[in-house]
């Protein structure tokens, strides 16, 4: 049977004992980032003392990787194996691999099923306070400026029950950040932004303001923006 098993996004202290049985007990696990992957197995081990499945193996998984190794993985899986799909971080499938296996496995009834854990998305959601009653999540922002551009030109149509009453959730990187906020800046000025930085880590930081504001700050790390126009 395939799982696809959240890991936590930053404490590993957040691994659930679900999780970690799942993990220490398959036969596969296929892990985004092996040496992420085996250092999670050793904090469940430790955590929860549970013995490690000693024929257990990990297999590289990822986005490049995963129509090359799909035969493979559904063949494990009608021989009745017991895989454990892990991305780096979070859920898997959001914006993370694994969409194209569960849909062959739904395609070729092969049972599957979900162990939930953290995910940035609706964390960042609680952390910036956010009070919008409906919320899009856009994964990760376009590189491109025009790209971009296109896509806050959509942001600006989809419907609201009232002033800031919906938000985007989106994925940026650090050495973006700058320009995107200088994009914003010059197509919506008033829009109010939070980003959610190091979410669940030692440097977990809250910044919120327009994008003129932001644009000030140079930062670090993994960030989640909480976006409303």
């Amino acid at each position: 049977m395939l799982y696809l098993v959240g890991t936590p996004i930053g404490n590993l202290q957040d691994l659930s004992l679900r999780q970690a049985k799942t993990i220490l007990t398959a036969d596969v696990v296929l892990a985004e980032d092996t040496r992420s992957a085996e250092t999670l197995i050793s904090a469940a081990e430790r955590l929860f003392s549970i013995q490690r499945n000693p024929t257990g193996k990990v297999i590289s998984y990822y986005k490049e990787r995963e129509f090359e190794k799909l035969p493979y993985i559904l063949e494990l899986l009608v021989e009745g194996k017991n895989i454990a799909l892990i991305s780096e971080a979070g859920m898997p499938l959001i914006s993370d691999p694994g969409g194209l296996l569960a849909s062959h496995c739904r395609k070729k009834n092969i049972p599957f099923t979900v162990v939930p854990g953290p995910t940035s998305v609706t964390t960042a959601l609680v952390l910036a306070g956010n009070t919008s009653h409906t919320w899009t999540f856009l994964g990760f922002l376009p590189r491109k400026e025009n790209e971009l551009r296109k896509l806050i030109e959509k942001m600006k149509q989809v419907p609201s029950f009232g002033k800031n009453d919906h938000a985007f959730v989106a994925f940026e990187s650090p050495e973006r950040f700058v320009d995107t906020m200088k994009v914003m800046t010059e197509t919506n000025p008033t829009a109010t932004i939070t980003v959610c930085r190091e979410i669940t880590k030692i440097y977990e930081e809250v910044l919120a303001g327009t994008p003129a504001e932001l644009a000030k700050n140079k930062l670090r790390g993994e960030l989640v923006l909480i976006i409303s126009l």
